[in-house]
Parts: structure tokens; sequence; C-alpha cells
């Protein structure tokens, strides 16, 4: 939070922003940046639900969030006149609400999932298991983030018209990402849950149920993001130009997004039976190295988004085979030792 609110500009600089939208995304960055902890809270907030089984109440408090973000958009922009600040204020103070919301759900629940601020302690041994399955996970998002702020560079150095459609259609295939991220979820949940109870039988079956769901669900919003280009970017810009360039990209990934749902998928599976090392060196290797190898090597050689775009259905298609493989392998060990 701090690194990103004080070295916004330089950053954004490093990755070649254009100088015409570089001073309005500083101060936006900014002021997303210092609304990180309620992001924070309420995802972790949202995860302790979750893992009960309780999938609503985080469902519906975002909802409150985003109709709450609408609003103040609206109010800002328009009547106050606050522009990008105005956009990026809306934000963190909707996922202020949605942080609080979690905490006095937490707070009137009875059990083990009470929460009382006075009551809150460090436990060492707790804290060190979690590190050893959240670190590795939490390294590679890092990575991948590094990875993908080249790829934005690379994006950025086409001028700000490219930028903005490609940011219009990275908005629009986020809302399939998220989908096909609650089955990554589930999957992480469900196999954990059997795995500890020793179940093992019955992780087969949750993999193969989960990447049938989220290889339907891939394909359908994928798909039908494309499908529907011209109409959803419509809502982001009214330049022709901007529209074209979104669907160029969606062209290419959203139409194959399936494919990392079903790498995520597997990366869940082998998550939830206590391998968090392995499908993070898998990623990092298959996804990030891959990726900067290829913006140095065929971008380079071939300066056009396609040939930068189409480093995302490679590079998944190269992890989702090795994260197979591992499952594979993993499985076999589990086998024996039940």
């Amino acid at each position: 939070m701090f690194v990103g609110f004080f070295f916004a500009k330089p950053l954004l600089e490093l990755m070649a922003t254009p100088e015409d939208v570089i001073d309005l995304s500083s101060l936006y960055m900014r002021i997303y940046f210092a609304g990180m902890p309620f992001f924070m809270v309420y995802n972790f907030g949202a995860a302790i639900l979750r893992s009960i089984g309780d999938t609503k109440r985080p469902l519906y408090f975002l909802l409150i969030s985003g109709i709450v973000n609408v609003l103040f958009n609206l109010c800002f922009v328009i009547v106050f006149e606050m522009g990008v600040a105005g956009v990026a204020l809306a934000t963190i103070i909707s996922e202020g609400i949605s942080s609080a919301l979690i905490l006095l759900c937490l707070k009137h629940m009875d059990g083990p999932l009470h929460f009382e601020l006075k009551d809150m302690r460090f436990h060492k041994e707790l804290a060190l298991q979690m590190l050893e399955v959240g670190l590795p996970a939490g390294l590679q998002g890092i990575i991948f983030s590094i990875s993908n702020v080249l790829i934005q560079s690379s994006i950025n150095s086409f001028g700000s018209l490219v930028m903005a459609g490609n940011t219009a259609a990275s908005n629009i295939e986020g809302f399939v990402y998220t989908s096909m991220n609650a089955v990554y979820q589930t999957s992480l949940s469900f196999t954990s849950q059997n795995f500890g109870a020793k179940k093992y039988n019955r992780i087969d079956k949750i993999l193969l149920e989960c990447l049938v769901i989220v290889s339907i669900v891939g394909l359908v919003l994928g798909q039908g993001t494309y499908f529907f280009g011209q109409q959803l970017l419509s809502i982001y810009s009214s330049d022709e130009r901007v529209i074209q360039f979104g669907i160029n990209r969606l062209a290419v990934i959203s139409t194959m997004y399936c494919l990392c749902g079903i790498m995520d998928t597997l990366v869940g599976s082998l998550r939830g039976i206590g391998y968090s090392i392995l499908p993070m060196l898998v990623s990092l290797t298959g996804v990030c190295l891959i990726r900067v190898i290829w913006i140095f090597t065929v971008f380079k050689a071939v300066h056009t988004t396609f040939s930068l775009y189409i480093s995302y259905p490679i590079t998944w298609v190269i992890t989702l085979v090795a994260h197979g493989i591992c499952f594979m392998v993993v499985r076999k060990k589990i086998r024996r030792v039940a």
C-alpha cells in the first residue's frame, strides 16, 4: 500500500504510460492504494464465511457495495465533477462498506467464527501453517503482477487509444475470470475438506466436476463477451477505434479464457491436498517466465497486439498440461499412502 501510494507515478513511468494519461493514472492509483485495508478485510472475512459454506452473504455484501459504488460514481463524477479522483474515491468508500458489513456479520455470529477485536491474539503455530500455504500463493501473485506490468508496458507502447481499448476489454474479461475463479475456490475448499477427512476417493470426482463446470462457464461467458463485444465495449467508450482495439483483445483472450479456468482449477486441487509450492513453481515457469521470454523475443520481432495477446492462451495450455501431470503424480502418491 505504501509503495503503491508514494511511488505510483515513477512506477507508471517505468511502464511507459502515455504522457496524456499519466497524471490522472497516478492520482487514481494513490487513492485506490489508500483503500487497500478495506479490500483486505473484506476478502479475509469473505474467505472465513465461505470456508463454512456461506457463499451468499459475501455476495450480498458485494452487491450492496457495487450499488453504492455506482451511485457514488455518478454523484462524484457528474454532480461534483471530480473526474478520476471521484471514481477512485467511490471505489474505496464502497470497499469500506463491504468490509464493515463483513465484520458486523462475524461479530454477530456464534461459535468459532465469532469476532471480537479485544480477543484477537497472535498464534505463532497457526501463523506458520498459514504462511506455509499462503506465502507461495502470494509470491506467485506478486510475480504474476510483475509479468502483467511488462505486458501492460508493451500495450502502452501502442498509444493511449490501444491502451483504452485494452483496459475496457480487460474489465469485461474480469467478469468471466471472477465466474471461473469461483470454481477454483470451490475446488480448493471441497478438496481440502475431503483431504482433511481422509476421503481421498472424492478428490478425483471433485476435480472432474469442477473441470466440466469451469469449461462450460469459460466457454459460454468467454464466447459471449466476444459476440456482444461491440455493445459491451460501447459502455466504456464511444470511440470506434477504442472499441475495435478492445474487440481485437477479446477475439484472442476472451474466446480462449476457459483454458485459464482449467489451469486455475487444477491449481486449486493441488493446493487443496497441501501442495502450494509445486503449483507456484509450475505457474511461475509456465506463465510468467515464458511470457517474459515471449515479450523479449517474439513480440520484439513482431510488434503487434496480436503477437502479444496470443502469449496468453499459449502459456495457459503449457501450464495446465504441467499442472495436470503434477496432479496425477501427487494423486498416485496419495493412493499409495491411503
